[in-house]
């Protein structure tokens, strides 16, 4: 183990005895009290270094026997420690890719904040590299979404769609202006090759082996409004019987939807959402039924910033839980629309009349806790700011303890 504090976090000194680590409410941690001779072992603490090594410098500098490991098993308990040499064999072999790790540093960082332990970040990174996504979807949104997971280490993502490449359909960051009259698919998934650090790793299969390995997650990014406002339960039926996670994304009328996030058997689906819909509407079969059978709009109202904006938000939350963290969309649909751009969330539970089966007794044991009230998880959601000020002043001051 080479012991190394945190890269991503800026290091600040509140006195003489405290340090802050990090800027941002989320991430950040105060260590403390601490002497000056701590204080410069903190400097040495930088992934150059195997333990016996850094013990030999505390020796030398006159710090206690065994200060230096209670520190390192301190700094990894708050979540501040990384390991240079963690992460496993995988993460040996992406190391030695220089020009790979270059381009994966900044994500690298960013996982380094929320997978705590030391060597957990390359863990998480190299996995990534493992996965199959599929998107479904190569508009505006979807192009660019795909192109965003390649671009953060996904390593295997499947862009399905017809037709070919219009003018409208040009995104920086997406499919190019040279694509045009191309086949959308095959010009999606060029621009995910472009975007990719470098080829993943060939996964290794058994002679035995006939099938492809399933998708980790399948996004839904339609170009049709219609899909996007009103998705077909028809669309993802497969999905639900295999237990494939599934996302939807996508612009409507200038409004931008992210999620749900759908965990078959656990979490409401577009079944559910239609149920729901009914209940509330009693009119809503009708309209769904014209606009789907209606003529098809010549032009969606899809501007590009709000377009390459939930194209961002989507891929976020996609990497979120491919990284096996529960994002916000699980049970809600994200939405934001013009000229305010407010997100807010409009939560969606499971349908007892939905043959998906999430409103199971198995799945409400699992998401309701031991006092009765369901998880905010997966039933109630508050934008990001409200909760990191909850989360923000519940933290206290203390040895060893953060509080910003």
């Amino acid at each position: 183990m080479h012991p190394m504090v945190k890269p991503a976090l800026r290091r600040g000194w509140r006195d003489l005895n405290t340090v802050q680590f990090g800027m941002a409410p989320a991430h950040a941690l105060v260590l403390g009290p601490m002497d000056i001779a701590t204080g410069g072992l903190l400097a040495l603490l930088d992934g150059t270094r195997g333990l016996p090594l850094l013990r030999d410098e505390g020796d030398r500098m006159g710090l206690p026997e065994g200060h230096v490991d209670t520190l390192v098993e301190r700094l990894a308990e708050s979540g501040l420690l990384d390991d240079a040499t963690g992460g496993g064999p995988a993460a040996a072999a992406l190391r030695e890719k220089e020009a790979v790790m270059e381009r994966l540093r900044p994500d690298l960082a960013a996982l380094s904040l929320v997978a705590r332990g030391p060597g957990a970040d390359m863990e998480r990174l190299t996995a990534r590299r493992t996965l199959r996504v599929q998107v479904r979807g190569a508009g505006r949104v979807g192009a660019t979404l795909a192109a965003l997971l390649a671009g953060a280490g996904v390593g295997q993502i499947d862009v399905r769609d017809g037709g070919r490449v219009e003018p409208k359909d040009v995104t920086p960051g997406g499919l190019p202006a040279e694509s045009v009259g191309e086949r959308r698919d095959l010009a999606a998934r060029r621009a995910v090759r472009r975007a990719a650090p470098d080829r993943p790793p060939r996964a290794s299969a058994s002679p035995a082996q006939e099938e492809e390995p399933g998708f980790s997650l399948v996004i839904l990014a339609p170009r049709n409004g219609v899909d996007v406002h009103a998705p077909d339960p028809a669309d993802a039926e497969h999905l639900i019987t295999s237990g494939t996670p599934h996302l939807y994304a996508g612009v409507v009328e200038g409004t931008g939807i992210v999620g749900p996030l759908v965990l078959p058997g656990e979490t409401g689906c577009a079944g559910c959402l239609d149920q729901e819909r009914c209940d509330r509407d009693e009119y809503w079969p009708r309209l769904v039924a014209q606009w789907r059978s209606g003529r098809r709009h010549r032009v969606e109202a899809c501007d590009l910033a709000l377009a390459s904006t939930v194209a961002g938000l989507a891929a976020a939350h996609a990497l979120a839980f491919l990284d096996g963290q529960l994002p916000s969309s699980a049970g809600a649909r994200w939405e934001v629309s013009a000229p305010g751009f407010v997100w807010h969330a409009r939560p969606l539970g499971p349908h007892p009349a939905c043959p998906c089966a999430a409103t199971g007794e198995d799945n409400e044991e699992r998401t309701t806790p031991e006092g009765g009230e369901p998880d905010g998880t997966m039933t109630e959601q508050h934008p990001a700011s409200s909760s990191s000020r909850t989360a923000h002043a519940a933290r206290r001051s203390g040895t060893w303890r953060a509080h910003v």
